[in-house]
């Protein structure tokens, strides 16, 4: 199978085609092998060494011997090491058992060849740390692919896998598929299990899942990996048909919020990103749906101190844990200085500023959920910027203290960590172009567990404005 087949099939293409007899699991494997040869060394996007064979995983599942790879940190395989983008974990930690998550990827059919970059610890919008270096974005490689699933984004964008897994809980599933070009769902807060190391990871802002080439290929896996696990802390209703009957379903009339103002009070929006999203709105009032220009009413000054909150804390619960189980105490030498900052902070905050944190939280889940009687989903840029320079969002940079490193990352993604907070299902899309051919991602923003009305609008804009067929230019295996 040469390299020009492969890229051109998405996931569910290759699962139909090995179903079916007209590819071997053998073939596909040894595509998917050497475009990781050709691709990863110049990305710089996998950690560690490659597996020697893939991880165990269905022969009869939905997307068996599908190429795959998971981003090192949260989700795990167990005997894997995880390395979590920092010097604490050294060449890696084993891991003694699969995630739920990572049990469901196997059972789904994927085949797990590698692990993928993450920035320290996740606490970044780009995907670059002291221990692994900057992973390069296929489009320019002297832009970043975002984060904190950049190399994971970096890998699909680059046709060297169909899909990855990523994690979300600010954005780093929707800014890297912004920087990329990619698809980025981020499913609502418990559609996917994060047990059983985890009930509520970040409060409850960490979601697991995954970045795609096209929305069919979201849906199936979220079909695939959804659903309760005993012992997690939600139990949402299965949705109504199956997300991959919605795609070829398409949405019914919609109520269309249009929204191009950070919801955080973070940062300027490049016009580019604007311009893209008011496209998309065209677009959509060309299908049907009513378009008007609106967007909840927050406070978002006290947005960004409870999110500032509830990200140093959890840095700082999640440094400790390691630091202690390794026995040492994290400096410099282990973490970088933001996180170092954010860690310390984290650790002078009082039960009562968590509480205090969660009851900004509540008002604003509550504010969205009223704003969704009238709008059945928001449209804004995933970004303020299409993608930003290597360097700029330097996770090692002692001048920032912990608000100061808080500002500098949501100055580039001011509309993702709402999401993130009232639990709600996003997609980032790459429905616009700069004059440099980068893709601009846009979002699409629905009430909490309605995945289906998403993911239907969404295949909508895919088959309006189509997007597979656009390709980095010198990045990809081809």
């Amino acid at each position: 199978m040469k390299f020009e087949e492969y890229a051109e099939l998405d996931a569910t293409a290759l699962a139909a085609l090995v179903r079916d007899g007209e590819l071997s699991a053998q073939e596909v494997r040894e595509a998917a092998t050497s475009a990781l040869d050709e691709v990863a060394p110049r990305l710089n996007a996998v950690v560690g060494e490659r597996f020697d064979a893939p991880l165990e995983h269905a022969d009869d599942g939905p997307f068996a011997h599908v190429p795959f790879a998971i981003k090192d940190l949260i989700v795990h395989a167990a005997g894997v090491p995880q390395r979590a983008g920092t010097r604490l974990l050294g060449e890696g930690v084993p891991m003694p058992a699969d995630t739920h998550l990572m049990t469901r990827f196997r059972r789904a059919g994927l085949a797990t060849l590698a692990l993928t970059a993450t920035p320290e610890l996740g606490f970044n919008a780009t995907t670059e740390s002291v221990a692994t270096g900057p992973v390069h974005n296929p489009w320019d490689t002297s832009r970043s692919p975002g984060g904190s699933s950049g190399g994971s984004a970096a890998l699909v964008a680059a046709r060297a896998l169909p899909v990855a897994h990523a994690n979300d809980g600010g954005g780093s599933i929707r800014i890297p598929a912004a920087a990329c070009g990619l698809v980025g769902l981020k499913p609502s807060q418990g559609r996917t299990s994060p047990g059983p190391d985890y009930a509520d990871p970040l409060l409850g802002m960490g979601v697991e899942f995954a970045v795609t080439r096209t929305v069919r290929d979201a849906a199936g896996l979220l079909d695939a990996v959804h659903g309760y696990e005993p012992g997690d802390r939600y139990l949402l209703p299965d949705p109504p048909r199956p997300y991959a009957d919605e795609v070829a379903g398409g949405s019914r009339r919609l109520r269309v919020a249009l929204w191009t103002t950070p919801f955080s009070g973070h940062g300027a929006v490049d016009p580019r990103c604007t311009e893209a999203t008011e496209a998309a709105a065209r677009t959509l009032e060309g299908l049907g749906h009513a378009v008007e220009v609106a967007g909840p009413e927050l406070d978002a000054e006290a947005f960004d101190a409870a999110n500032l909150v509830a990200w140093t804390s959890f840095l700082a619960d999640g440094v400790d844990v390691l630091a202690a189980a390794l026995g040492v105490t994290p400096g410099p030498e282990h973490l970088e200085a933001a996180t170092l900052a954010c860690a310390e902070h984290g650790r002078t905050l009082r039960a009562g500023d968590l509480y205090a944190a969660d009851r900004v939280f509540n008002a604003t889940r509550r504010a969205v959920a009223a704003f969704h009687q009238q709008y059945d989903v928001v449209l804004t840029p995933t970004m303020n910027v299409p993608n930003t320079p290597l360097g700029y969002l330097d996770q090692n940079d002692a001048s920032r203290d912990a608000r100061g490193w808080y500002d500098h990352i949501f100055s580039t993604a001011g509309f993702t960590a709402l999401s993130n907070v009232t639990g709600n299902p996003a997609i980032s899309l790459p429905l616009g172009r700069t004059e440099e051919g980068w893709p601009v991602g846009v979002q699409v923003v629905a009430p909490y567990g309605d995945e289906s009305t998403l993911i239907a609008l969404a295949a909508d804009l895919e088959r309006a404005t189509p997007w597979i067929a656009h390709r980095p230019p010198g990045g990809s295996a081809m």
